[in-house]
């Protein structure tokens, strides 16, 4: 645990498993882990089994402890928090009094205190933020050193779970759209991010080589061992299930409904909270400026672009790419944030290379918690005539 001018997020970190055989470390918001060990197409056909653990030891975490920590936090954020249950996965968005984004993190509260797992590089801002918001509330905000995250799918995580180390697992709520959400993207049944299960489970930071290896060791039972796999797959399964993610999908504009966040992030019928009015706004009257697209990147040229490349329709900049990722069978994709009127049918260039699009959030930009007529659409000019 650390006080919060003493983040780690402040130091460079490298994850003692970057010296197992056949790691390369990653860059951009997952410097510091491994991207892949070598083996990045059967790396992610184990995750997908639930047969292999991602390093995601560099990921931030904060808790908040006090009697008044779950009221508190409710009353700062888009979630609504009230009645949460001890154990119970959820997310949560921070906006700015405009509604942008400014922070984002997994939540579970063990009965003591809130767990807040969020970006390497927002660990520090988040707490002092949170810290900032205090005043004579008993709740208290830690940065926690002491703790690492790891990452498996479709149930891996129960292999973690016998672990003396083990803290707790968060699951990963998305697509499924919560009770008081709404969505921008297609319903919970028709999403491709339904049936891709991830989870991020905490251990001890002391234990975390002991933890994976455990993880990889033969069963008892006979299921397969498991293995030690790269943020390489579990980026490329983030991006197959259409997942914002706060250091890929945002800037100093986004908001919430641009990535179709809402579903997971956002209720719509809780108390006050700083940047409300906004989405009250934009879902009332529809809309947002921007829409979260899929990709589907040319790679005949073996040379995919970066992150941040430019998105053009013929000669305009539209966008940018906020994700890029190969996966084993979808090919070269990409998640990128769009102007939401560019025609659902435009080829666009990414870069140098050329992308087909695949709708996320519709060119509408509507969803089916507006209202069936517009806010003020039934008033009419005063009539002054005689």
């Amino acid at each position: 645990m650390t006080t919060l001018d003493e983040s780690p997020a402040a130091q460079r970190y490298r994850s003692p498993l970057l010296a197992r055989t056949g790691a390369v470390e990653a860059s951009g918001p997952d410097a510091g882990v491994a991207l892949h060990l070598g083996d990045p197409v059967h790396e992610q056909r184990a995750l997908a089994r639930g047969e292999a653990v991602v390093d995601l030891s560099h990921l931030g975490v904060v808790t908040v402890t006090g009697p008044d920590r779950i009221s508190w936090l409710n009353t700062l954020s888009s979630q609504l928090l009230l009645g949460l249950e001890s154990g119970a996965s959820t997310e949560l968005l921070l906006l700015d009094v405009n509604g942008h984004v400014e922070h984002a993190a997994a939540v579970q509260d063990d009965g003591e205190r809130t767990w807040l797992i969020t970006e390497a590089d927002d660990a520090a801002g988040l707490a002092t933020f949170l810290d900032s918001m205090r005043f004579m509330l008993r709740v208290e905000v830690a940065v926690r050193e002491d703790v690492a995250a790891l990452g498996t799918a479709a149930g891996g995580w129960q292999r973690l779970t016998g672990h003396e180390a083990h803290v707790l697992t968060w699951q990963d709520p998305w697509p499924r759209t919560a009770p008081g959400s709404t969505h921008y993207g297609p319903p919970d049944a028709e999403h491709p991010g339904t049936e891709i299960h991830r989870a991020v489970s905490l251990v001890r930071r002391d234990a975390l080589a002991a933890v994976v290896d455990a993880f990889c060791a033969p069963t008892a039972d006979g299921a397969r061992a498991g293995r030690l796999a790269g943020t390489w797959p579990w980026e490329a399964l983030r991006v197959e299930a259409w997942r914002p993610r706060l250091a890929r999908e945002t800037d100093e504009r986004s908001i919430p409904h641009e990535l179709d966040w809402l579903r997971t992030g956002v209720h719509l019928d809780k108390g006050c909270y700083r940047g409300q009015e906004t989405v009250a706004r934009v879902v009332n009257l529809g809309r947002p400026p921007r829409r979260l697209v899929m990709l589907h990147l040319d790679g005949s040229e073996h040379l995919l672009p970066d992150a941040g490349a430019e998105v053009r329709h013929g000669e305009k900049v539209v966008g940018r790419l906020t994700s890029v990722v190969r996966h084993e069978e979808l090919g070269p994709v990409a998640l990128a944030v769009i102007k939401r009127n560019v025609p659902a049918d435009a080829t666009l260039q990414a870069g140098d290379v050329a992308a087909a699009q695949e709708i996320i959030v519709g060119l509408e930009g509507v969803t089916d918690a507006r209202p069936a007529e517009r806010p003020g659409a039934g008033l009419r000019r005063r009539d002054l005539r005689p």
